[in-house]
């Protein structure tokens, strides 16, 4: 999962406001599938992961010698992507492709100017099955699939083996509770030597909440109301779960707070911290540092080891050129199937987008040179629910973060942050 930024809040206005009139749907066209086409991909990648699907482009455009695409990262960093689409809706000039988070997805789609898949998605072709529950349903904001999953990925426990033998500690095994993974952080911890047990994000970004929504989860607690209006998160599961993180940060002091969500994962590469919270984009560095690392599920309640899953999406745009529309499509279907992902995401490290691609020889070369990879495959299954993709989630995830870290930090009570939150979150919500 990308790094997410707040910034993506000043673009809601005028997502909202791009959305008169509506699209120009593609159907309303005849489409020429060998009409000359040219298509703006916005990729939102770095050089490395550009380069790769620059030359993916290039392999399609040969197969298709009537379509021209042009790949560019459409922003300086991909949290900037949302504000240049939006200033882009305004002045009516924006891609037919971008990489967009799944978390803009309602914004993006209440803009007017997304093309409408629905039907198209059912094509047996397109196998849209085969994607996980929660990469579909982060597609399909407001009941329109608005694109296709781009990287879907999940958050599991990652711990330092080396420290683990050097403080004589079990390592973490799929059943773990979480108490389990209080005790071992304990014992982990060694103040002199500047080595924390665990660490966690008090940046208020993001990577604060949604690390956050599993411990809710598994206590049987919902981020919203089921009308998606109102702040669920402050129950008794909510305070319990927060209150339990600021055990470990306050009264143990066995977590390292990262005030910059930068700062933890080299930390843990580096055996200065025992074990985190993570996702598959780590196993690249820890594999480049050579440090060893296992891999196990998230510690569970009662049994349950749910996991949340943070899928981002190719967006797909309509520019009332009903060809760009058939191309589009055509070329994130292509990007997407079994093949061509084991070409972009495992080429990477990502995880699979479908389960049908561990059939392939690319798929038996990615999981020797991702150790542990494998565990992140197989603990799709524990990612049971999708965070909510209602357009108010941006704010409302500042307002949790910030909870989070006043009350890991010892600013305030659990409950108190969380009611806090909820009464901020109010108004975001309130139009669903």
């Amino acid at each position: 999962m990308r790094r997410r930024s707040v910034a993506a809040l000043v673009a809601a206005v005028v997502l909202a406001a791009a959305g008169c009139g509506g699209p120009s749907q593609e159907g309303a066209k005849t489409v020429d599938p060998q009409a000359k086409v040219k298509l703006t991909w916005w990729s939102g990648q770095t050089s490395d992961a550009q380069k790769i699907l620059e030359g993916l482009a290039a392999t399609f455009t040969r197969q298709h010698p009537n379509v021209t695409i042009e790949v560019t990262s459409g922003a300086s960093t991909t949290d900037e992507l949302l504000q240049k689409l939006s200033a882009g809706f305004a002045s009516g000039v924006y891609p037919d492709i971008s990489y967009a988070f799944g978390s803009w997805a309602s914004q993006l789609q209440e803009s007017g100017k997304t093309l409408d898949l629905t039907e198209k998605v059912r094509d047996p072709a397109v196998k849209w099955s085969e994607f996980p529950e929660a990469a579909r349903t982060t597609a399909t904001p407001n009941g329109q699939v608005i694109g296709f999953p781009a990287i879907v990925d999940n958050l599991a426990l990652l711990y330092n083996k080396t420290l683990f033998d050097a403080k004589k500690v079990p390592y973490p095994t799929d059943e773990w509770t979480w108490d389990d993974f209080r005790a071992a952080a304990k014992k982990l911890t060694d103040p002199a030597e500047k080595i924390y047990g665990t660490a966690y994000s008090v940046s208020a970004s993001e990577d604060t909440t949604w690390h956050f929504w599993p411990l809710l989860w598994q206590r049987g607690g919902s981020i919203l109301s089921p009308d998606g209006k109102q702040a669920a998160f402050n129950s008794q599961a909510g305070v319990d779960a927060l209150e339990f993180l600021r055990a470990m940060a306050v009264d143990d002091k066995s977590v390292y707070l990262d005030q910059t969500d930068e700062r933890y994962a080299p930390l843990f590469g580096d055996g200065r911290i025992g074990m985190i919270i993570n996702g598959p984009w780590s196993l690249l560095e820890l594999k480049a540092k050579k440090t060893d690392y296992g891999v196990a599920f998230l510690p569970g309640t009662n049994g349950d080891h749910q996991t949340v899953s943070g899928p981002d999406l190719w967006t797909l745009f309509d520019n009332g050129d009903a060809n760009r529309a058939y191309w589009s499509f055509e070329l994130m279907k292509w990007l997407t199937s079994a093949e061509g992902d084991a070409q972009w995401n495992l080429a990477q490290g990502n995880l699979p987008l479908r389960a049908s691609e561990t059939s392939l020889p690319e798929y038996r070369t990615y999981v020797k040179e991702y150790p542990g990879v494998e565990k992140l495959v197989a603990n799709l299954a524990n990612a049971k629910q999708a965070r909510p993709t209602v357009s108010g989630y941006v704010e409302m995830s500042r307002h949790v973060g910030e909870a989070i870290a006043k009350a890991l930090q010892g600013a305030a009570t659990p409950k108190a942050a969380l009611d806090e939150a909820a009464a901020k979150s109010r108004q975001a919500l309130a139009g669903g």
